[in-house]
């Protein structure tokens, strides 16, 4: 990798804002200078082995996830489910703070056993041998859960394609459930089988709109021809860099400026060579269920029964879903708004997201 990274080959970069036309060059050359001469990749796997690893056979495919334990916590273990381009790394401090309050100045009873598992592909999950669904990988965490786990019931958060994976486990699972948090509703109800649409349901379907063209290339081609992209994303690792992070930029607290990604460089470079070293590639695959419609769409009468937190965070690029979509695909039982943190709150408001799970599966572990 080092190696590939000193002869990178550099494009020419148009006139323009730096990040108008995708990742700046200058910051760019910034990262690898860093990642070439003061990352150190060997502390980094250190500070990652001081955890519980395990590796799962389920359904042909290996699974990976951390495990933190709480040795005095009395309350529902917590699965902690990933989007793209994230990895399990975007929830250890979350998980710490969840499994071990008491040493953040809360109460060692109030903790959970922390479960984070990786998406396929993604990582130390290994590759599925062809491109699966939300649906899908919510049954391999079913199995994780209770077959390997041997945990009977359980909360999950969710973010990105991980709040699709937990709506579909509380749809396909809800027995197992205490409940669901969400920091997107991002599942969409029939609109064919809909009312005439409100001005608020209108608006949103605006706003979302406006996301594109400039925002939707990469889920077209990560949809369509993976196997072209992946191509360059697996040869160069300043290749794979750049198309992260410009998600981590423009999908964080500083998506709408000119500015670098807001979340520690030491994090992101974990996340970039976790990918780098796993092959990278079909993490992205869960994008043809996106192009296809059968993810983050539930069918006329599915609708998720166990209880559900929604919390929005201010810099995030998803736009919040109006109340009534909500209440016709989830049971929300409760809604918070942090005034900072974006797509990634793991990593640029672990403190807002631990507090706010925390206080749902307290509600909801009461049941």
């Amino acid at each position: 990798m080092n190696r590939r990274l000193s002869q990178t080959r550099w494009p020419i970069t148009p006139e323009g804002n730096p990040w108008e036309y995708g990742t700046s060059l200058d910051y760019l050359h910034q990262v690898v200078e860093f990642w070439l001469q003061d990352f150190d990749w060997r502390s980094t796997e250190q500070q990652l082995n001081r955890h519980l690893h395990i590796i799962v056979p389920i359904s042909g495919r290996t699974v990976h996830a951390v495990v933190i334990p709480s040795e005095k916590g009395r309350r529902a273990p917590i699965l902690l489910a990933h989007g793209w381009p994230g990895s399990f790394v975007e929830f250890l401090d979350v998980g710490e703070r969840l499994a071990h309050p008491e040493k953040f100045g809360g109460i060692a009873a109030e903790g959970s056993t922390v479960i984070i598992p990786s998406l396929p592909g993604c990582g130390l999950s290994s590759a599925p041998a062809t491109p699966i669904a939300p649906r899908e990988i919510a049954n391999d965490w079913l199995h994780l859960m209770t077959k390997t786990l041997s945990i009977d019931k359980f909360a999950v958060h969710g973010g990105d394609w991980g709040a699709a994976i937990a709506s579909w486990l509380a749809v396909d699972a809800s027995n197992v459930l205490h409940g669901i948090h969400l920091t997107s509703a991002i599942i969409q109800p029939d609109l064919d089988a809909a009312p005439e649409l409100t001005d608020e349901e209108e608006s949103f379907l605006n706003q979302r709109a406006s996301r594109g063209p400039w925002d939707n290339g990469y889920r077209l081609m990560q949809g369509t021809k993976p196997l072209t992209l992946s191509y360059g994303l697996t040869d160069s690792p300043v290749g794979l860099a750049s198309w992260l992070l410009e998600k981590y930029q423009s999908w964080g607290e500083s998506h709408g400026t000119q500015n670098a990604p807001g979340i520690p460089l030491d994090k992101m470079l974990s996340i970039i060579n976790l990918y780098w070293f796993a092959g990278p590639g079909p993490s992205t695959w869960i994008y043809r269920s996106w192009v296809n419609g059968t993810a983050l769409k539930f069918p006329s009468g599915v609708r998720v029964n166990a209880p559900t937190a929604i919390c929005s965070f201010h810099h995030d690029i998803s736009p919040v879903s109006p109340n009534t979509w909500q209440q016709r695909c989830y049971n929300v039982v409760r809604r918070t708004t942090i005034d900072h943190g974006g797509h990634f709150p793991g990593l640029d408001a672990p403190i807002a997201l631990a507090e706010d799970i925390q206080e749902f599966v307290g509600e909801i572990s009461k049941n």
